[in-house]
């Protein structure tokens, strides 16, 4: 575990100083926007949804650096997957930072994303890890509705 907790603040320093994809999709045909309301974190999901395929993704917002390292390489992992492999990479990852799912079994899947592991041990920096996940999540099934992580 001592190699997950090095991995999770090389990581997470390097994506919250250079966000990936960190601008506004201007030929997005899918958007969610996500808020904290307990932090103030607040973020925006743009998708470009080709024949079942995240063809791009970009995000727009504020927060932590757990959230926004979060949404980085969210961002990365299910550019140029299909919608159901993208849902499948949420379900895993919010397993894995709730807690259900040990990262250790699932290196391979999850890559850097492994990296929020230790978020398990901090139940209130769960809804960090997640919010951008939530947003995408929505964004993926089309519903047209603001999340809260409240």
């Amino acid at each position: 575990m001592e190699g997950l907790r090095d991995l999770y603040q090389e990581v997470i320093l390097d994506h919250n100083k250079n966000p990936r994809n960190f601008h506004k999709l201007e030929n997005a045909n899918r958007k969610a926007d996500g808020t904290n309301p307990l932090c103030g974190d607040h973020y925006t999901i743009y998708l470009k949804i080709e024949d079942g395929r995240v063809v791009d993704i970009a995000f727009e917002g504020s927060g932590c650096a757990i959230s926004k390292s979060s949404a980085s390489i969210m961002s990365q992992e299910v550019k140029g997957k299909t919608v159901e492999e993208a849902e499948k990479i949420f379900q895993l990852f919010h397993k894995v930072v709730t807690g259900e799912a040990d990262a250790l079994d699932h290196l391979e899947e999850l890559g850097k994303l492994a990296a929020f592991a230790g978020v398990a041990e901090f139940p209130i920096r769960v809804k960090c890890a997640t919010l951008a996940w939530h947003a995408l999540h929505t964004a993926l099934t089309a519903e047209e509705k603001k999340v809260s992580s409240e």
